[in-house]
């Protein structure tokens, strides 16, 4: 006792130790409470890891018959499951750095942005999406047709600026005349003078393929000193007269007309009107020809074959880094905003640019984060299967496959070779462990 009737207490190593009944009560405890996720464990990862490593020892037909490594060996010497391993090579080589990188720069530059919260949101939004609906949205996407695909339709915007498609589709000559084809360009044999006029008449067109705005063909006067002429639709329901501008016949607008000297050299060019009347204007004395261009026919761009066997694996990689590039953008977000903000203002004070401060402050500041995101999508390309199994069409899917697609189509997919399947999902399990050792690493790290 002090003087002040204050009780002292024992010192730590003088207290009593718990009674060997509350040790045990606690211990039964915990382990009432940890037994269910031990047995879910046991269940559900534990025993179907186990089984899994030793079927893929046995043939196809259960435990029968014992096959050393051979699924093994298969698994490296059958083309398709060969191209599934490389393919998912090309996805952990692209897939990791890119997703990170944009979710980076996307980071950073909200932070720029008044609007940043709706940028947020519109990216992120993704990964609400489950990954067989983005699958479906993207195949639709990818159609070839550029009027039914939003990336070809994108694409024919951006070709069309610099090679316009032509006003015609094909044609024929109408008359003898007239020689040459869509794929080279026509020429009006009949030499030409200043002065003279030069009527091209053409077959072999469609009603809906002749060019909108087309108005009833007009044979033009002569002119003096120049050359002028018509290119037209030489068709005329009920019959007509081949190589005469008749009414009911309709001129060919957009059409571009050469005019060329002796020397076979184009001198002028003329582009035809609604009525199909073109006007070289003044040329000077000499016998010319006047022939319609093959750039006259030339086709519209078709789109790429995203869907095809050689674009396939790109076509799905921008699809999943549509995905994915939202969780990296809110991640390194997030890590952003708890960087402290006077190194980056010391660093702009000492004269570092933005580029600097972003490469030597910014980035090794969240290389932790960054880590964390880049780990996370290796783990995930590994296992990708549900976006290649919805947007790849049948066609593609062997030039598409994954190691999971793989594994899931040999044991499940009509070949029902579990055998084989067992031991892709064991080559699969191998590739994962050391990045989940990884994770595990860096985790006790930080802790």
């Amino acid at each position: 006792m002090s003087a002040g009737n204050v009780a002292v207490e024992p010192p730590l190593e003088a207290a009593s130790p718990p009674e060997m009944g509350q040790g045990r009560s606690r211990y039964l405890t915990g382990t009432f409470f940890l037994l269910p996720a031990f047995i879910m464990l046991g269940v559900w990862i534990v025993y179907p890891t186990v089984y899994t490593i030793i079927r893929s020892f046995f043939g196809l037909n259960g435990f029968n018959k014992f096959v050393g490594i051979d699924n093994y060996k298969t698994l490296f010497t059958t083309p398709t499951l060969t191209t599934a391993i490389k393919n998912n090579l090309i996805w952990v080589a692209v897939v990791p750095a890119v997703v990170t990188a944009i979710g980076l720069v996307f980071a950073v530059l909200t932070e720029r942005v008044r609007w940043s919260v709706a940028f947020k949101t519109a990216v992120f939004l993704p990964m609400a999406i489950s990954a067989f609906a983005t699958g479906v949205t993207w195949r639709i996407m990818y159609v070839q047709d550029p009027n039914l695909g939003a990336v070809n339709a994108l694409g024919r915007a951006v070709v069309e600026v610099v090679k316009q498609p032509g006003s015609l589709t094909t044609a024929l000559p109408s008359t003898s005349t007239v020689t040459g084809s869509a794929s080279t360009g026509m020429t009006l044999q009949t030499p030409l003078k200043p002065g003279s006029v030069a009527l091209i008449g053409l077959t072999g067109i469609a009603t809906d393929e002749v060019p909108a705005g087309a108005v009833q063909a007009v044979d033009p006067k002569p002119e003096p000193g120049h050359i002028v002429g018509t290119v037209w639709r030489d068709f005329k329901p009920g019959g007509g007269v081949p190589g005469k501008v008749e009414q009911g016949e309709l001129g060919l607008p957009g059409v571009t007309v050469q005019l060329r000297n002796s020397d076979n050299h184009v001198v002028k060019t003329a582009a035809t009107g609604d009525n199909g009347v073109y006007d070289f204007g003044v040329v000077t004395p000499g016998t010319y020809k006047a022939g319609i261009s093959a750039g006259t026919f030339a086709k519209p761009w078709a789109g790429f074959a995203w869907l095809g066997t050689k674009l396939i694996t790109p076509a799905l990689i921008i699809a999943y880094m549509w995905i994915w590039a939202g969780f990296a953008m809110v991640v390194i977000a997030a890590g952003l905003s708890s960087m402290p903000r006077d190194v980056l203002e010391a660093a702009r004070t000492d004269g570092a640019s933005e580029w600097q401060v972003f490469r030597k402050v910014t980035v090794p500041l969240l290389a932790p984060v960054l880590s964390v995101v880049f780990i996370t999508m290796i783990i995930n390309v590994l296992k990708v299967f549900d976006l290649v199994i919805t947007l790849a069409p049948g066609s593609s899917q062997n030039a598409a496959s994954v190691i999971a697609l793989a594994m899931w189509r040999t044991s499940f997919g009509g070949i029902n070779d579990f055998g084989t399947g067992s031991a892709i999902a064991v080559f699969l399990f191998v590739l994962v462990v050391p990045v989940l050792l990884l994770n595990v690493k860096r985790f006790r790290r930080e802790v």
